[in-house]
């Protein structure tokens, strides 16, 4: 008779449903793993057998096969361990075979029946509640599985506990969420000396997730401003919170269960490669624009980056996910993310000083920003110019809001927002498109016309119309206007027009 547990395999950041059946048949001994595993899974025999002779118990001398269904699905990763041994003590009528059938076991086993922790324990809780069973995982997982309350947990520390609580020896109490991570201390906006335009376009594009783009010399302050872009920024709504968590379990970077409501800020380095930065390598890991989803991503000395690479954050921007194609792999990730991205004038930096600049200014500067290719500028929507700081600005007192005060009106532009949205499939207005767009950015009389001529003259593309647009709403947002009106369209070309004409 076949004794069956259920577990996970990993498509992306879902997880599909997968049945281990397991037959204990006359034979010669053996045992085999069938339904095209790989290595990991195939060497979880040994850790089965050794994790049974740990609990003096031993296999019979008969044949024993597991096979894992659906069968054309690739199965990957140490996580299959329990749910192999699960459905097997079933089949040796050690555990309940209905106790194992009406659970979702993942987590790997040591050589002595103890649980080691394994990734994505919160899509598997996911996949378990939908599924309408419990979750069997790691004591270490437990707290992260625990945050899906929509499924009981059970998070045992070794294969012997796990018998215990089955048989009702010793019962394990359901795992409890772990403690949400604190905010990393925010970094204050009233540090940033000067740069008054700059703060106010870093405002208006946290209001309205904008993606934006900063031009300056050497420190002019440009990483300072991105660096403190997460202290103006919205806590995650728990929407938000369980799809990032999600995308970092998958990752590994959730520690000790603790999910954060703060926004994720991630800044690769220019030398990353293009599967680090979109995803792919082993398996199609995410990359760095999915573990940014919902938060920033930050791309400092952006020229530096690899054209190719800088080329396929082209479609994500856009479509807000990611599709990872390998030989053996297939993923869709999302990447939601806000793009804030900081370049020099010129290779040497001081095109706009002429005691310091090179001797090829200003062609220098054209061939630099030239890496960055006309549809991806085309793509941002606030195009500022950091000058440099006076030395005696330094001295002044701070200036401007702080980052508490920035924050409360981006708060409230996102309450607008969010109240705006709610039967729409917008979060933010970055998201407007189509009908959505016409009826809740159109500006009105003077500032459609203002729009009109600024169109022709400067040649601005559709996607930079609507941009336009898009970032008008936001301000208006911001001053809690209804109707969009001439001088948030004036604005809104300004940052537009910084530094090109497209």
């Amino acid at each position: 008779m076949v004794a069956r547990a259920y577990t996970v395999a990993f498509e992306g950041v879902e997880a599909r449903l997968v049945e281990v059946q397991c037959a204990v048949t006359a034979g010669l001994p053996s045992f085999s793993i069938v339904g095209l595993p790989d290595k990991a899974v195939s060497e979880a025999r040994d850790r089965v057998r050794a994790a049974l002779t740990a609990m003096s118990l031993a296999l019979p001398s008969k044949r024993v096969t597991v096979n894992l269904s659906p069968a054309d699905l690739p199965k990957e990763g140490s996580h299959f361990d329990l749910p192999i041994a699960l459905a097997l003590l079933a089949a040796l009528d050690v555990v309940p075979r209905e106790e194992a059938e009406g659970s979702v076991a993942l987590g790997e086993m040591s050589l002595d029946g103890s649980l080691v922790p394994v990734l994505g324990a919160l899509p598997a809780a996911m996949a378990a509640a939908e599924a309408e069973r419990a979750l069997i995982c790691p004591a270490k997982c437990g707290p992260e599985a625990a945050w899906v309350g929509a499924t009981q947990v059970i998070a045992p520390g070794s294969l012997a506990e796990l018998v215990r609580h089955f048989s009702g020896q010793s019962p394990l109490a359901p795992a409890e969420p772990g403690e949400a991570t604190g905010d990393p201390a925010a970094r204050d906006l009233r540090d940033v000396k000067g740069q008054e335009r700059a703060k106010r376009a870093l405002e208006i594009a946290a209001a309205g997730r904008h993606h934006m783009l900063m031009v300056g010399p050497p420190g002019s302050g440009k990483s300072m401003l991105a660096a403190r872009l997460p202290g103006i920024l919205p806590p995650l709504t728990p929407i938000e919170a369980l799809e990032t968590s999600m995308i970092h379990s998958l990752s590994g970077l959730i520690d000790e269960g603790g999910i954060s409501r703060s926004r994720p800020f991630r800044e690769p380095h220019h030398t990353a490669s293009m599967a680090a930065i979109v995803g792919g390598g082993r398996g199609a890991k995410p990359g760095e624009i999915s573990l940014a989803h919902n938060g920033v991503l930050f791309m400092d000395e952006l020229p530096e980056f690899p054209r190719n690479v800088l080329e396929t954050l082209r479609q994500p921007i856009e479509t807000g996910e990611v599709v990872v194609s390998r030989a053996n792999a297939h993923m869709r990730y999302p990447c939601r993310f806000m793009l804030a991205a900081a370049a020099n004038p010129c290779k040497c930096g001081h095109m706009s000083d002429p005691s310091r600049a090179c001797a090829r200014v200003p062609q220098c500067g054209a061939d630099y920003l030239g890496r960055i290719s006309g549809p991806l500028l085309d793509r941002f929507d606030l195009r500022i110019d950091v000058p440099p700081v006076a030395f005696t600005d330094l001295d002044l007192p701070p200036s401007g809001d702080d980052s508490a005060t920035v924050a409360a009106r981006v708060a409230r532009a996102r309450d607008l927002q969010t109240a705006r949205f709610e039967h729409s499939g917008a979060r933010t207005n970055a998201d407007l498109e189509g009908q959505l767009l016409d009826d809740i950015a159109t500006p009105d009389t003077e500032g459609r016309a203002l729009l009109t001529r600024v169109a022709e003259r400067f040649g601005l593309t559709a996607r930079g119309y609507h941009r336009v647009l898009r970032v008008a709403r936001t301000i208006a947002d911001l001053e809690g206007a209804d109707t969009v009106a001439q001088p948030h369209v004036a604005e809104a070309v300004s940052f537009r027009l910084n530094l090109s004409n497209a």
